[in-house]
This record gives structure tokens, sequence and C-alpha cells, in this order.
């Protein structure tokens, strides 16, 4: 099965593609190069949902004669402490739309209770328990971003908001819409480098959750692979 994984920047589809033997070949579709490494179509999308929907949605469009078997929406993230320490990894049970809805007086609404829209997107669970066995990331719900979370007021709401959540990063979203209209599962693990929180750039451990990202597809990508949906 072809698997594509979107990263957000060049430094995590390198520390994705390092995982695999040989030197990946360098395919150029529309806006970005995709880094193939066997079974696995690796990009570096951009950051933010928009951009990694968009690059998405072009990969996904140019594979008509090779489908994709499944999306992958990867990278370095923030984690919610204690839950997800530094160099961790989190593999989402729920790819969830943090901040699209309305502010109102009484609190922030989700797009779904304004009536139209979704704010989720559920992995296969079973895809879900396999990859977290394989890599030994802790699995729950990742938040999409389009702001990094940088006090603690905010690390708090987002808490509140969605119980359990375990990290944030910026694309996850935007990869689940493109496959979720091209009818592909999606799957969405990360890499811990900062803890959600007051900004402290200074204790960010990028290099730490790079390695960490790199052998966790190392551990997983047989368990990718070889998945199939029909058989669970």
């Amino acid at each position: 099965m072809r698997v594509l994984v979107v990263t957000a920047v060049p430094v995590e589809r390198d520390a994705v593609t390092r995982a695999f033997a040989g030197t990946p070949e360098v395919l150029a579709v529309p806006g970005a190069e995709l880094h193939r490494s066997g079974a696995f179509d690796v990009l570096a999308g951009g950051a933010g949902p928009a951009a990694a929907a968009a690059a998405a949605a072009f990969a996904l469009a140019s594979s008509t004669s090779q489908p994709y078997g499944l999306v992958v929406s990867a990278g370095i993230g923030g984690g919610f402490a204690p839950a997800a320490p530094l160099g961790s990894l989190v593999v989402a049970s729920d790819i969830v739309a943090a901040d699209l809805g309305a502010e109102t007086p009484d609190g922030f609404l989700p797009v779904t209770a304004l009536g139209f829209g979704r704010d989720r997107f559920v992995p296969p669970p079973a895809l879900v328990r396999e990859v977290a066995a394989a890599t030994g990331a802790a699995p729950g719900p990742v938040l999409t971003v389009s702001t990094v979370t940088g006090t603690a007021a905010r690390t708090a709401a987002l808490l509140a908001a969605h119980p359990g959540a375990l990290a944030e990063a910026m694309e996850g979203f935007g990869v689940a819409e493109a496959a979720e209209r091209a009818g592909v599962p999606v799957l969405e693990l990360r890499a811990v480098s900062n803890t959600v929180g007051p900004r402290d750039r200074a204790a960010w451990r990028i290099g730490d959750a790079l390695a960490a990202l790199t052998e966790a597809f190392g551990k997983s990508a047989p368990v990718l692979e070889g998945w199939n949906r029909h058989d669970h």
C-alpha cells in the first residue's frame, strides 16, 4: 500500500525519510517535492492547516495511477504536561480543529455548534492502537491550531474545552480534510518538541523531537505499509 506523509517543513520531511533505507527519489508535484522511499511519499506542505490541506489535496489528486491507501500528518508539536513530555510520541485518536468556530460572551463555540462544518476527524481506531503499540506513542486527541499557544491562560482554555488533549500542532486537521474528501483514511503522529504553555523558545528540544520522529517511522513503517482498513 502507498502511504502519503505530509509534514510542515523540510526538516520534518527529512526526519521521516531518514527512517527508510537509501536515498529518496525526488518527484515534483504542484507547489512541492515528493520524496519517495519505497511505499512512502513524504512532502513538506507548509505550516498551518490551509497549506497542509492544499498540499495534501494536490498530492492525492496527482496519484490516480497509484492511489494512496493512507495519509499521515506527521511532525513535531507541543505537548500538554504532564501527559506528553518532551521527546515523547503522540498518535491522534481524534484530530480536532481547536480554534475553528466563534468567540461569544459565554466563551468559544466550535463550528459544529454554529450549525455547520465539522471540528474533528477520527482516525481508524485499530490503526491508532497498532501504531501506539509499535512506537510507544500515547494515543489521545491532538489539537490543530492556527496560532501556537504561548500563555498559561490559553493552555487552560484549550484543556477545558478539550479534556484529555495530549498535543497541539498546526497541520493535522487540514491534512484530514483533504484525506476525507479523497476517501482515504488519515492518521496523525507527533513527536513533542516543547511544552504547551508560556512561550520559552530556549526550552524547546527540536533535535530530540526530530530524532524521535525518525525512530517512530522506523518502527511503524511495517504497520503503516501493511495496514488494510478492510481487515479491521
